[in-house]
C-alpha cells in the first residue's frame, strides 16, 4: 500500500511507502535515528534541533523551520498559538509548500503528524529527504536513486572487496563507506588496514572519520547494521546522500572560492604583506626588548655548573635563538622593500609602519642587542674562568681531603688498641716494626695536612661560596691529625715497657726451657730405664744391670738440685707477673714442660727405683739357676754328640769297604744297628734336660755347641742311615742271587762305583756315571744316556745309588744273553721269506723276549718295503747297533 505519491516518475517503483515494512522495529529504529539526525544536520544552522521526532514536529514550528533551511525559502507566517487547531494550521502550510515543490503526498495528513503518528511522521520526512536530498542527485543521465547508485559505484570501483549493488546488504561490512572517504580524502583513512572480517570496526571507522572531518552527522549504529539481517533501504540511502552533497559541495565551493581569490588576490598580498611586516616589526622589537635585559644580567653564579649552564643557554641563543630572528629581520627588511615597490606600481600611496617600527628603528634595536650580547659573553668567560680556579680548588681539597680521611679511617682505633698486654715476645716485637713503619707513614702524611690547610686558606680568601664547610673539615682534619700523634707517642711508650718485661720474661723461659728440657728427658730416660722389662740370659748381665742401678741412685740427690733450680726459675716469672701485672698471652713458648710435670715425674722416679731394686735381685737368683741348667745339658751333649758322629762314620766305611761277603756286611750291620738302639735312654734323659732349659726359658749355652735339635737331627740321621744301609745289602744279595752274578763280579761293581764316586757320598751324580760307563765300554750318545738315566735315577735326583749302578749292569747282562736267543729264533720263525712281523713274535715267542724284540724293533720300525716289520739286517741293527754290521 503506497503511502505518498510522486509527480516524478522515476520514484515509483522502489520508493512506495509501505505501511508493513513501518511495523518491523529494527527498520523504524534505524529510521528514527537516521532522519533525526538528518534533520538537525540542518536545523543547526538555525540553531536548534530536535530529540523526539514525532514530538518536536507536532506543532508544526521546526517542521516550517526544517523546510526553509532545506529550501532557502520564507514559508508563511506560522500560527503561535498552542492550541491544537493553531498546530494543525502550522503543519499545513508545511505540507503545502512540500506540494507546491512538485510532490504529491498520500494519506498524510496534517492531523497524524500533530497527533504523534510515529510511521506517518517518518513518511513525511522520507519525502522531504526524497525532494530535497536525493532527487536533484545526476549522474551519466540518471538521477535520484539509481544517479546515487551509479555515483557510489564509480567512486568505489578501484577498491578492492567492495561491490555496491543496492542501498541495504551491499553497505553491511562497512568497506563501501570507508572506500567513499578514502577516494575523496586519502588522509583520513588508512584503507589498507581494513578487512572484511571485522565490519565493526569498518563501520565505527568511517562514521567517527565522517562525523569528524566531514561534518555529517552519524546517522546510523554499526550494531543495527551487522545485527539486522537487512539493513533498512532508506537509512542507508540518507546517509549516503550526505556523503554525496559534503564531496559535491566541497568541489563547489573551492571553485567558488577560486574565483573570488583570483578577484582579491593582489588586495588580500598587499595587505597581508603588510600585516606581515607590522606583525614582524613588533615580534622581533618584543624578542628585543625581552633578550636586551637577560644578556645584561650580570648576578654570578656560585658553581661552575651553573654558570656553564648559562653558557650553554648564550649557545643556545645564538645557536637556536638568535638565526630565525636574523631570518626574520631579513625578510622583514626584504617585505618592506616588496611591498612599497608593489604599492608604487599599483599607483597607491607608500606604506607607513606605525611609529617605531620603521626599518631604521628595527636596526638601532639590533645594535643595542648586539652591544649587550657581546658584553654579555665576555663576562661569561671572565666568570668561568674564575669558577673554573675555584672548582679547581674546591675538587683538590675535597680529593686530598677523601684520601687523607680514607687513610685516617681506623686509625684512631687501631692506635688505642690494647693487644699489647695479651701479645708475646715475637708478637710485641712485630708490632713495634709495625707501629715504626706506622709512624713513618704518619710523617709521610704531614705535607698533606699542610697542603689540606693551605688550600682552605685560599679558598677562603678567594671568597669561595661553600667555605663553611670547607673551614668544618680542615678543622676536623687537623684536630684528627694532632690526636694522632699524641695517641702514637703513647703507644709507643707502652709498646716499648711491655716489650722490656716481655724480654725479660723471656729470658727467664728461655733459660727455664734449656733447664727443663735436658732434666726432663733425663727423667723419661730414668722412668723408661726403671720401668723397663729387661731380659738377659746370664749371670753376668745380671751383675752388669744392678752395676748401672746403683750408679743411677748415686746421681739422684744431684737432680734434686737441679729440679729446685729449675722451678725457682719458673717462680721468678711468676713474681714479675703479678708485681708488673702482665697479662701473659700464654705459657713459655720455648717449651711444654711445666712445673707440675716435673715434680710429678720426679716423684714417679723416686717411687720406682725400690721396684727396680726388688726386680733385679729376683733375676739375680733366677739366672744362677738358670747356670746349673746349663752345665748339666752341656756336659751330657759333649758326650752323645760325638758318639753319633763317630758310629755315622763307622756306619759309611762298613757299605763302601769290601771286607767278606754280603752276608758278613749284613750281619756287622745288624750288631751296629742293636748297639745304637740300646744307647736310646741317654738321648731320653738328654731330652728331659732341654725340657727343662727351655721351661726356664734359656736360649744359649756357652758350656756346648751342640743343641738339643741337632742331637735330635743326628740321632734321627743315625737311625735312618743304620735302616738303609742294612736295606741296600739285602737288595744287593737279592740282585746278585736273582741275576747270578759272582762275588768276584760284585766286588768289581763295588770297586768301579767306589772309583767314580769322588766326592765319597755314597752317590755318583751324572758326570760321574757317564765316566763310569765309558771305562765300561759304552759308546753312546745323549739320548742314549739320557734313557739309561731315566732307568736308573727315575725320580730325576740327579745322583745313582750303587742299587741302582748294580741293578743297571745286571740288566744291561741279561739283554745280551736275550738278544742271542732271540736272534736264532729269528732265523726260525723268518724262513725263506727273510722278514718277521711284529704279530708273528707276539704269537711265536714267548712273553718276555717278544716285547724285548719290539722294544728293540721300534726305531727301525718301516724301514722294509712290508710295512710293520723287520727282515734280518734290520732286526740284526735293532739289537746289536750299526756297528756290529
Amino acid at each position: 500500500m503506497d503511502h505518498y505519491e510522486q509527480t516524478n516518475d522515476y520514484m515509483q517503483p522502489e520508493e512506495d511507502w509501505d505501511r508493513d515494512l513501518l511495523l518491523d522495529p529494527a527498520w523504524e529504529k534505524q529510521q528514527r535515528k537516521t532522519f533525526t539526525a538528518w534533520c538537525n544536520s540542518h536545523l543547526r544552522k538555525a540553531g536548534t534541533q530536535i530529540e523526539n521526532i514525532e514530538e518536536d514536529f507536532r506543532d508544526g514550528l521546526k517542521l516550517m523551520l526544517l523546510l526553509e533551511v532545506i529550501s532557502g525559502e520564507r514559508l508563511a507566517k506560522p500560527e503561535r498559538g498552542k492550541m491544537r487547531v493553531h498546530k494543525i494550521s502550522n503543519v499545513n502550510k508545511a505540507l503545502d509548500f512540500i506540494a507546491s515543490k512538485g510532490v504529491k503526498l498520500v494519506s498524510i495528513g496534517a492531523e497524524e503528524i500533530v497527533d504523534g503518528n510515529v510511521k506517518m511522521t517518518l513518511g513525511m520526512i522520507w519525502t522531504i529527504i526524497l525532494r530535497f536530498a536525493i532527487q536533484d542527485i545526476s549522474v551519466e543521465e540518471t538521477s535520484a536513486k539509481e544517479g546515487l547508485l551509479l555515483w557510489c559505484q564509480r567512486k568505489t570501483a578501484p577498491y578492492k572487496n567492495v561491490n555496491i549493488q543496492n542501498f541495504h546488504i551491499s553497505w553491511k561490512d562497512g568497506l563501501g563507506f570507508c572506500a567513499l572517504i578514502h577516494r575523496h580524502r586519502p588522509e583520513l583513512i588508512d584503507y589498507g588496514k581494513l578487512r572484511k572480517d571485522d565490519p565493526l570496526t569498518n563501520l565505527n571507522t568511517a562514521f567517527d572519520v565522517a562525523e569528524k572531518y566531514l561534518d555529517i552527522p552519524k546517522m546510523l549504529d554499526a550494531e543495527d547494521i551487522i545485527g539486522t539481517l537487512r539493513p533498512d533501504e532508506k537509512a542507508i540511502m540518507t546517509y549516503v546522500s550526505c556523503y554525496y552533497h559534503a564531496f559535491s559541495g566541497a568541489q563547489k565551493a573551492e571553485t567558488a572560492a577560486n574565483r573570488i581569490c583570483k578577484v582579491l588576490a593582489v588586495n588580500q598580498e598587499n595587505e597581508q604583506l603588510m600585516e606581515d611586516y607590522e606583525k614582524l616589526a613588533s615580534d622581533l622589537l618584543e624578542w628585543i626588548r625581552r633578550t636586551i635585559p637577560w644578556l645584561e644580567n650580570r648576578a654570578p653564579e656560585n658553581t661552575m655548573q651553573a654558570m656553564q649552564q648559562k653558557l650553554e643557554d648564550f649557545r643556545d641563543y645564538r645557536r637556536l635563538h638568535k638565526p630565525p630572528k636574523v631570518q626574520e629581520k631579513c625578510q622583514l627588511e626584504i617585505n618592506f622593500n616588496t611591498l612599497q615597490t608593489k604599492l608604487r606600481l599599483s599607483n597607491r600611496p607608500a606604506f607607513m609602519p606605525s611609529e617605531g617600527k620603521m626599518v631604521s628603528d628595527i636596526n638601532n634595536a639590533w645594535a643595542g642587542l648586539e652591544q649587550a650580547e657581546k658584553g654579555y659573553e665576555e663576562w661569561l668567560l671572565n666568570e668561568i674562568r674564575r669558577l673554573e680556579r675555584l672548582d679547581h680548588l674546591a675538587e683538590k681539597f675535597r680529593q686530598k681531603a677523601s684520601i687523607h680521611e680514607s687513610w685516617t679511617d681506623g686509625k684512631e682505633a687501631m692506635l688505642q688498641q690494647k693487644d699489647y698486654e695479651t701479645a708475646t715476645l715475637s708478637e710485641i716485637k712485630a708490632l713495634l716494626k709495625k707501629h715504626e713503619a706506622f709512624e713513618s707513614d704518619l710523617a709521610a702524611h704531614q705535607d698533606r695536612v699542610e697542603q689540606i690547610a693551605a688550600i682552605a686558606q685560599e679558598l677562603n680568601e678567594l671568597d669561595y661560596y661553600d667555605s663553611p664547610s670547607v673551614n668544618a673539615r680542615c678543622q676536623k682534619i687537623c684536630d684528627q691529625w694532632d690526636n694522632l700523634g699524641a695517641l702514637t707517642q703513647k703507644r709507643r711508650e707502652a709498646l716499648e715497657r711491655t716489650e722490656k718485661l716481655l724480654e725479660t720474661i723471656d729470658q727467664l723461659y728461655l733459660e727455664y726451657a734449656k733447664r727443663a728440657a735436658p732434666f726432663n728427658n733425663w727423667m723419661e730416660g730414668a722412668m723408661e730405664d726403671l720401668q723397663d722389662t729387661f731380659i738377659v740370659h746370664t749371670i753376668e748381665e745380671i751383675q752388669g744391670l744392678t752395676t748401672a742401678h746403683e750408679q743411677f741412685k748415686a746421681t739422684l740427690p744431684d737432680a734434686d738440685k737441679e729440679r729446685q733450680a729449675i722451678l725457682g726459675i719458673h717462680n721468678e716469672v711468676s713474681k714479675i707477673v703479678q708485681t708488673y701485672h702482665v697479662n701473659m698471652a700464654g705459657t713459655n713458648p720455648y717449651t711444654t714442660i711445666t712445673p707440675h710435670e716435673i715434680n710429678g715425674k720426679w716423684e714417679h722416679v723416686r717411687q720406682l727405683v725400690p721396684r727396680r731394686d726388688q726386680a733385679l735381685m729376683e733375676e739375680h737368683a733366677r739366672q744362677q739357676q738358670n747356670e746349673r741348667l746349663r752345665k748339666q745339658f752341656g756336659a751330657q751333649a759333649n758326650v752323645i754328640g760325638p758318639w753319633i758322629q763317630t758310629k755315622m762314620e763307622e756306619i759309611g766305611r762298613i757299605s763302601i769297604e769290601m771286607h767278606g761277603t754280603l752276608e758278613d756286611q749284613l750281619n756287622h750291620l745288624r750288631q751296629y744297628e742293636k748297639s745304637i738302639v740300646n744307647y736310646k735312654p741317654k738321648i731320653d734323659q738328654l731330652e728331659g734336660d732341654h725340657q727343662l732349659i727351655q721351661e726356664a726359658l734359656i736360649f744359649d749355652n756357652k758350656h756346648t755347641n751342640y743343641t738339643m735339635e741337632h742331637i735330635r737331627v743326628g740321632w734321627e740321621q743315625l737311625l735312618t742311615t743304620i735302616a738303609r744301609t742294612i736295606n741296600e745289602v739285602e737288595n744287593q744279595i737279592l740282585t746278585r742271587d736273582a741275576k747270578g752274578i759272582s762275588q768276584e763280579q760284585m766286588n768289581e761293581f763295588r770297586a768301579s762305583f767306589n772309583h767314580f764316586d769322588r766326592k765319597k757320598t755314597g752317590m755318583m751324580d751324572c758326570e760321574d756315571f757317564r765316566a763310569c760307563l765309558i771305562s765300561m765300554g759304552y759308546n753312546m750318545g745323549e739320548a742314549e744316556f739320557a734313557r739309561i738315566m731315566s732307568i736308573v735315577d727315575p725320580n730325576r735326583m740327579g745322583v745313582v745309588t750303587f742299587q741302582a749302578f748294580i741293578d743297571f749292569m745286571s740288566r744291561e747282562t741279561a739283554d745280551t744273553d736275550t738278544a742271542d736267543q732271540v736272534m736264532a729264533s729269528f732265523k726260525i720263525l723268518a724262513g725263506d721269506k727273510n722278514y718277521i712281523t711284529v704279530d708273528e713274535l707276539r704269537r711265536e715267542l714267548p712273553p718276555d723276549q717278544a716285547e724285548y724284540c719290539i722294544a728293540r724293533m721300534a726305531p727301525y720300525n718301516g724301514r722294509d718295503a712290508v710295512p710293520g716289520a723287520l727282515d734280518y739286517m734290520s732286526f740284526s741293527t735293532a739289537l746289536y747297533g750299526e756297528s756290529d754290521l
